[in-house]
């Protein structure tokens, strides 16, 4: 295991009344060549996580190693890290190939040496014969590019990067993660990142990890956590709305929104029960479900009715908010030429392939 974390806790404030726990005994490993992504809302503790690993704060309990070595006491530069910044933290006065020969000389390199590797990256990135350009000559996205080629450049074992596409408008940050994805598996190189941005993270990472207050809430591959968030809060952070409290009996849930179908097996008790948007059947395609048709489908007779509030254009589908005769309100999607127009009300019935019993809290 290249990164292990053990019981890592931080605290501001020491023990006073404004104390703030930003890591509370977080474990994490990362593997080598693996891509994880650490996902939270703003003081979940991402950042501070960062800083720990890298040396440039100081855990108050726990233990970070690196390839099995205890880095207690081991300064920042001594660590083997690559660092990357939402800000590019170029250097405004020097050229391309300067900023990323940078860390090179501060190693010694030779000059041969650093012509090669600066050669070497800006091919890898994208900017083949870019090193006498100046900075400010730069786009958001190659400047970008730059401060990746200058992490890279001393070959870290482990490469770091905190929020790194924030500043970049979204088609530009589309094109750079599938970019990015495909350079470290080209190099395999290993890397933790650190992300507000679901698309980001599911697109770049191999493993997901989700934090809340200051813990992991939690890990696993896109799709797992994706599929099967494992609390209230990691399915309301994914952007799902539809989440309820429910009690299951006799293979349904019963919620404010009545009966819904849940997966055959499922445990009865108190839960919480996420929907997810394909799962809400509106209009003609509830009025099947309720008729009988399809696998797994409910409503039943009494299918709950719905005034559609807004529609949002969304390419091939849209997304439809809805306002439930009784209860919050839900998030459904449906093909284009089945959208109902805002202002109609319409029967709606659930999928029980789409929803998800979570903890009850």
């Amino acid at each position: 295991m290249l990164l292990e974390l053990t019981g890592v806790t931080v605290r501001y404030g020491g023990g006073g009344p404004a104390a703030h726990t930003a890591l509370d005994a977080v474990d994490l490993t990362v593997a080598e060549r693996e891509i994880v992504c650490v996902l939270g809302p703003s003081g979940s503790g991402k950042s501070t996580l960062l800083r720990v690993i890298a040396g440039l704060r100081r855990p108050d309990a726990g233990t970070v190693r690196l390839a099995g070595r205890d880095q207690a006491g081991v300064p920042a530069h001594r660590r083997g890290l690559g660092l990357m910044f939402q800000d590019h933290q170029l250097f405004p006065h020097r050229d391309v190939g300067a900023n990323i020969a940078f860390g090179l000389r501060m190693r010694g390199t030779g000059r041969d040496g650093v012509r090669a590797r600066v050669a070497e990256l800006l091919d890898l990135v994208g900017l083949p014969g870019a090193a006498r350009r100046g900075v400010a000559s730069l786009s958001g996205g190659e400047q970008q590019r730059v401060a990746l080629a200058r992490a890279l450049a001393p070959s870290p074992r482990l490469l770091m990067l905190d929020e790194p596409l924030g500043q970049l408008d979204r088609g530009l940050r589309d094109r750079l993660v599938v970019e990015l994805r495909r350079l470290f598996r080209t190099l395999g190189t290993t890397v933790l990142a650190v992300t507000h941005d679901q698309g980001e993270a599911f697109a770049l990472a191999d493993r997901v990890v989700v934090m809340d207050r200051g813990r992991i809430a939690q890990s696993g591959p896109p799709v797992a956590v994706w599929e099967r968030p494992a609390s209230a809060f990691v399915a309301r952070f994914l952007g799902f709305r539809n989440v309820v409290d429910a009690v299951v009996r006799d293979g349904a849930a019963e919620t404010v929104w009545g009966r819904v179908p849940v997966p055959a097996g499922s445990p009865s008790g108190p839960a919480r029960l996420l929907i997810r948007p394909a799962g809400v059947r509106v209009g003609a395609a509830a009025d099947r479900a309720a008729g009988g048709e399809g696998e797994g489908e409910g409503g039943a007779r009494d299918a709950l009715r719905c005034a559609v509030m807004a529609r949002t254009f969304r390419g091939d589908h849209v997304v439809l908010l809805l306002a439930p005769e009784r209860g919050p309100e839900l998030e459904a999607v449906c093909r284009l030429r089945e959208a109902p127009e805002e202002g109609a009300v319409v029967p709606v019935a659930f999928r029980a392939e789409e929803t998800v019993l979570l903890p009850a809290d």
